[in-house]
C-alpha cells in the first residue's frame, strides 16, 4: 500500500507533505537510514530458485510479471507500466529471461545487472511497430512451452495478460499468486530485520509527535508533524489523523477536524525501509478520556492480545480473526461485523497490504516467517472509534510484535 508512498486511500484522506519545523539541535530525532541494510544479489537469485521450486510443485512451467512490487522482489528492477511491455519470464528450469521495448534496452539491462549481477541476461526487444506480445510467445515456444502451464502475476495489467493468451493460443494461462505469494509470505531473517526497523521508526515518529500535540490542532497539522519527524529519521513516511467522530470511520473523511480537549484522535500508516513496510494505528485522547472510551479500549486491547495468543504455526488464518472478534462480541460490541466492520488484519511486507489475511474463511495455515498486521477495532458511529494496530511475526511457536502494545488512551507509548 505504501510503496513508493504512491497516492492510496489513506494518503487522499489524511497523508499530507512534511511541513517545515523549527526545531531547537535537542528536539530533533537522529537520522536512523544508516541501520537500513539493502537486499543482496545473492538473496534475490534465493528468491528466483525458490519461486522455480514452487512452479514445480504449482505445475507451471514459467510465471509473467510486469512492472511492480514482485519484479522489484525477484529483481529490484523498477519499472513503471505504460502501454508498453516490458516483461520478466521466470522458467521453471533455466535463466530467467526479459522481453523490452527497444529504445528501453539499455536502460533495462542496467537495472537487470544491478539487481541480479553482472551475468548476461537475455533481453529481447521489439520495436514501436512490433507486437511485444509475439516476442513473448516465440521465447516460450522456443523453451518448449507453447502448450504449457504459464502463470500471470496478479497485478498484471489485462491488456498484457490478454495478449499474451493470443499469442499462446495452445498454452493454459492461469495465476501465478501460488508462486508469488508462496515467496513473498515467508520472509527471511533479513527481511524481518527490514520490518522490525520500519515499526522501530514508525512509533518513534508517533511518539515524538505525540509529546508535541495540543488542542487546536487541525488533522493537517498533526499530519505534517509526523511527516516532519519521519523526514528527520530518514524514511518517508505518512500518517492518516482522525479526530473525534470520525475516528469512528476506519478510513477516515476528508472533513476538516480540529483537535480538542476530551476527544479521540486515531492515527494509523506507517513508513518504507528499503522497501519493506510498517503499519500502526494508535488511538489516544487529549486530556482525559471518559469511562465509555476507557471501557472500548481495554476491550480492543484484549482482542488484539487474544489474536497475539492466538496466533502461531498451523493455525487457519480464520481462526486467529474469530479469536479477537469473539473477545468483542462477547464484550457487547457484535454480532459480527456491527462494531468491528473490518478484517483483523493482512499480510504486509513490500506492500503494506499483501497475501495471506486474517479473514474469516482462510483456511491457509499460519506459516513461520508471515508477517501480519493485527488490528482490531470498535467503532462506534457518531461518537468515536478506537483501533489499536501492531504488526507481528509468526515464530516456531507462536507470534510476536514487532512493537509494544499501545499503554491507554491517555498514555499511548510506554
Amino acid at each position: 500500500m505504501k510503496a513508493d508512498r504512491a497516492i492510496t486511500r489513506r494518503g487522499l484522506l489524511g497523508a499530507v507533505a512534511a511541513a517545515p519545523v523549527l526545531l531547537r539541535a535537542d528536539d530533533a530525532l537522529p537520522n536512523r537510514s544508516s541501520e537500513a541494510k539493502p537486499i543482496t544479489t545473492p538473496e534475490r537469485l534465493e528468491r528466483v530458485a525458490r519461486a522455480q521450486q514452487l512452479m514445480a510443485e504449482n505445475k507451471l512451467d514459467a510465471i509473467v510479471l510486469t512492472g511492480g512490487t514482485s519484479l522489484v522482489y525477484f529483481t529490484g528492477i523498477r519499472w513503471w507500466n505504460s502501454e508498453r511491455l516490458f516483461a520478466m519470464i521466470i522458467p521453471q528450469r533455466g535463466e530467467p529471461f526479459f522481453v523490452s521495448p527497444a529504445f528501453e534496452e539499455e536502460r533495462a539491462r542496467e537495472q537487470i545487472t544491478a539487481g541480479l549481477g553482472p551475468e548476461r541476461r537475455q533481453v529481447l526487444i521489439w520495436q514501436e511497430d512490433e507486437s511485444p506480445y509475439e516476442r513473448v510467445g516465440f521465447a516460450l515456444k522456443e523453451h518448449g512451452m507453447a502448450t504449457g502451464r504459464i502463470g500471470i502475476e496478479e497485478t498484471v495489467k489485462f491488456v498484457f495478460a490478454d495478449g499474451i493468451a493470443k499469442a499462446l493460443p495452445q498454452a493454459t494461462i492461469q495465476s501465478a499468486t501460488a508462486v508469488t505469494a508462496g515467496c513473498r509470505a515467508i520472509k527471511s531473517a533479513h527481511e524481518l530485520a527490514l520490518m522490525q526497523l520500519a515499526n522501530a521508526v514508525t512509533l518513534q515518529a508517533y511518539e515524538w509527535s505525540w509529546k508535541r500535540l495540543h488542542a487546536g490542532m487541525t488533522q493537517h497539522d498533526f499530519g505534517a508533524l509526523i511527516a516532519s519527524a519521519y523526514h528527520q529519521l530518514g524514511f518517508p513516511g505518512e500518517a492518516s489523523v482522525q479526530v473525534g467522530q470520525y475516528s469512528a470511520l476506519p478510513h477516515g473523511s476528508m472533513q476538516p477536524q480540529v483537535i480538542r480537549e476530551g476527544e479521540i484522535v486515531m492515527i494509523d500508516d506507517g513508513c518504507t525501509v528499503e522497501g519493506y513496510q510498517s503499519d500502526i494505528t494508535r488511538t489516544f485522547v487529549v486530556g482525559r478520556a471518559t469511562d465509555k472510551m476507557k471501557r472500548v479500549f481495554d476491550i480492543v486491547h484484549r482482542a488484539q492480545s487474544t489474536a497475539l495468543q492466538t496466533a502461531k504455526p498451523g493455525v487457519p488464518c480464520g481462526s486467529v480473526d474469530a479469536a479477537a472478534r469473539k473477545v468483542i462480541s462477547d464484550a457487547g460490541y457484535g454480532p459480527d461485523y456491527a462494531y468491528f466492520s473490518h478484517r483483523l488484519g493482512h499480510g504486509i511486507g513490500m506492500d503494506g497490504h499483501e497475501w495471506p489475511y486474517l479473514v474469516r474463511g482462510n483456511s491457509l495455515p499460519l506459516a513461520r516467517g508471515m508477517t501480519f498486521s493485527d488490528e482490531p477495532g470498535i467503532y462506534i458511529r457518531g461518537e468515536f472509534g478506537v483501533r489499536l494496530e501492531d504488526d507481528m511475526h509468526i515464530t516456531e511457536d507462536g507470534a510476536r510484535l514487532f512493537t509494544p502494545q499501545s499503554g491507554s488512551l491517555e498514555q499511548p507509548f510506554l
